[in-house]
C-alpha cells in the first residue's frame, strides 16, 4: 500500500498563497497581510475543548499581538457556520482560567475541502486523516514564513512561548543579533559569529566594548528590555 506523502512549507519559504471565507469575511493569504507578523494557526475541529482553551486565550492576548505588529488568522477543516456557533458558545458561555465573554475577532478560516491544510502540510495522517494538527506559522511582514511549530491534537500550545517567538524573531531582525536559549526581552543577546581570525582575536582580547566573550565563537551583549521594546512595539 503506497504511504501518503505530506508536502508542507520550510522555513524561509515564501507562505503559500490561498484565498479563503472566514469569520471575518473573505480573505487573500498572505497578500492581505503584508507589512504585518502573522501568526497562521491550525486547530483539529469546532466544539472540542483543547481548541476552545487555545481560542479563548488567542482572543484575550490579541492586543498584546497587535501591539508587536502582529495579526492573527486561525484555520479548521469545519464550516462557517460551525465557525460562528461555536465562536459564540465561547462568548455567551464558556470560562476559562477567569476569562469569560471572550469574543474571537480574529479571522477563522474555513477550510472544509482541506485545500489550505493540504498546502501547510496541516493534516497528519499519523494523528488524522481529517483533522487538522496544531500546526504554527510565524510569518513576517514580507509573506515568509520564520518559524514553524507543530503539536499533536491531544497538547495545548504555549503562548507564552508564541508570544516570545514573534519578539524573538523581532529583536533578531531589528538589532543583527541571535536569540540565546530561553531568551526573553531584556536578557544578553548572541552577536554575529567572527568572520575573520582578525575580529576573533580583537574580540578574544577585549578591543570590543560591550561584548562578553566566552570564546571566540560565543560573544554576548546586553540589550535592555526598554531597547528592544522600543523598537518591536507600535
Amino acid at each position: 500500500m503506497e504511504q501518503e506523502v505530506i508536502s508542507m512549507p520550510r522555513i524561509g519559504d515564501p507562505a503559500p498563497a490561498f484565498e479563503a471565507i472566514t469569520t471575518q469575511g473573505p480573505i487573500k493569504f498572505p497578500e492581505d497581510f503584508y507589512g504585518s507578523w502573522v501568526i497562521l494557526f491550525s486547530h483539529p475541529a469546532d466544539f472540542t475543548p483543547v481548541c476552545t482553551s487555545e481560542f479563548i486565550t488567542f482572543a484575550s492576548l490579541e492586543s498584546e499581538f497587535a501591539s508587536l505588529n502582529c495579526k492573527l488568522v486561525g484555520l479548521s477543516v469545519d464550516g462557517l457556520y460551525s465557525h460562528i456557533a461555536w465562536l459564540r458558545t465561547i462568548k455567551e458561555k464558556i470560562e476559562f482560567k477567569g476569562m469569560k465573554n471572550v469574543e474571537v475577532k480574529f479571522p477563522l478560516i474555513e477550510d472544509i475541502t482541506m485545500k489550505v491544510a493540504h498546502k501547510y502540510g496541516m493534516i497528519q495522517p499519523g494523528e488524522s486523516s481529517t483533522k487538522a494538527v496544531r500546526a504554527v506559522f510565524v510569518i513576517d511582514p514580507s509573506g515568509k514564513i520564520r518559524t514553524i511549530i507543530y503539536y499533536p491534537l491531544s497538547l495545548g500550545r504555549n503562548f507564552d512561548e508564541l508570544k516570545r517567538v514573534v519578539m524573538a524573531l523581532q529583536t533578531a531582525d531589528m538589532f543583527n543579533v541571535a536569540t540565546p536559549a530561553d531568551w526573553k526581552p531584556g536578557d544578553d543577546v548572541i552577536v554575529p559569529t567572527a568572520g575573520s581570525c582578525g575580529v576573533a582575536k580583537d574580540r578574544m582580547e577585549g578591543k570590543e566594548s560591550n561584548i562578553t566573550c566566552h570564546d571566540w565563537f560565543f560573544c554576548t551583549k546586553p540589550l535592555t528590555k526598554d531597547e528592544v521594546m522600543k523598537k518591536i512595539q507600535k
